[in-house]
């Protein structure tokens, strides 16, 4: 099984079709939403798991586009600002998804975007502001 977490972002246009269902239904992919900020006829953002064989989440991403939807990582919209962590652990203590732990023996907090869901909680418990994420900010303006 192939696993992906993705931010989605819906045009105007597509924010009232079924556009998860299709993910479902026709490509056999499950989707978990782990955020969503959707509004009639305005900019959407989903971010999602998408799990499934390669190929049909190949195939869903390809619907996804063709529907005029922007699907990026989210590693693109977390970001940590090194020189500012001074890698006290505090957000490891809140991360969910393991995406930020602490190696041994060196006690290096590391960040891995891969297993990051976005949930923002790292933002809030970090002392020194290192973490960022962007991809809010422009819909909820």
């Amino acid at each position: 099984m192939y696993t992906k977490m993705l931010s989605l972002r819906f045009p105007p246009s597509a924010v009232n079709e079924p556009i998860i269902t299709n993910l479902i239904r026709k490509f056999d992919l499950e989707c978990n939403i782990l955020k969503a900020v959707i509004y009639p006829r305005k900019e959407g953002l989903a971010v999602m798991e998408i799990s499934g064989h390669r190929k049909n989440y190949h195939r869903g991403l390809h619907y996804l586009r063709s529907m005029g939807i922007k699907v990026e990582s989210i590693a693109e919209d977390i970001k940590r600002d090194d020189e500012k962590c001074y890698q006290c652990g505090a957000c490891t203590a809140v991360c969910p998804t393991g995406a930020l732990y602490i190696e041994r023996p060196a006690m290096a907090v590391v960040f891995d975007k891969d297993k990051c869901s976005a949930c923002e909680l790292c933002v809030v418990a970090c002392p020194a502001r290192a973490m960022e994420v962007k991809f809010n900010k422009s819909l909820l303006d």
